[in-house]
């Protein structure tokens, strides 16, 4: 059974979409509530943690849900792509935008460092054991689960960008695809090829990994 998106049921937001081309001033309202919880996660997961020590990640949320109302009139006269995958991209567009602000002084010091696992942000808002949720772990099975997450995280943030961001879109995100494909502009096929690349990558790390630790408990 595949795992469930963090965005919301999409029939039910191309309803509210057509209605507010209706001139429902209502379900305005309706549409960015429905999408308020979902921005949060992928904001909160994907904000750098120095940053997040200076901006609140609801705050984030807010302005790109105040960009999605000033916009929407252009957007329901021409929905190029689903309503998620829209203002989805004003949230990384905006988290871009952040990034580049708060890193600008130490740009050229960060290029010479590897990527470290604040990258994704504090854990906890986007926890991986939460996608895959047990309540009924046992505490032994349940600190495995979160070791498993920490080698994940850590082999996450040793591949480049792109691969990072397809993993994070099918894994994190639950997009299937057909949304990938769109959100990279991308035909469905060259996205799969790319997640699987990426996963290819991404398995040769934790590989290495695990043989690194394997022999580090033999010495």
């Amino acid at each position: 059974m595949p795992e469930k998106s963090i965005w919301p049921e999409h029939e039910v937001t191309q309803q509210l979409v057509q209605a507010v081309a209706n001139g429902d001033e209502l379900a305005v309202n309706d549409l960015m509530n429905r999408h308020r919880d979902a921005l949060r996660r992928l904001i909160h997961f994907r904000l750098d943690r120095k940053i997040s020590a200076r901006v609140d990640a609801s705050d984030v949320v807010q302005d790109v849900l105040l960009e999605a109302n000033q916009r929407l009139k252009d957007y329901v006269a021409n929905p190029v792509m689903p309503f998620h995958l829209w203002v989805r991209q004003l949230a990384k567009d905006r988290m871009i935008d952040l990034h580049r602000r708060h890193h600008a002084k130490k740009r050229t010091v960060d290029k010479e460092q590897p990527l470290q696992r604040r990258k994704f942000g504090d854990q906890s808002s986007l926890n991986l054991a939460a996608q895959l949720s047990d309540q009924e772990l046992t505490p032994a099975a349940a600190t495995i689960r979160k070791e498993l997450e920490e080698r994940f995280l850590e082999a996450l943030s040793q591949i480049d960008d792109d691969d990072r961001e397809i993993i994070v879109m099918r894994h994190i995100e639950h997009l299937g695809n057909s949304e990938v494909a769109q959100a990279l502009k991308l035909s469905p096929a060259a996205a799969g090829m790319r997640y699987l690349r990426a996963i290819r990558r991404l398995k040769t790390i934790l590989t290495a990994t695990d043989e690194s630790e394997s022999e580090k408990r033999l010495q």
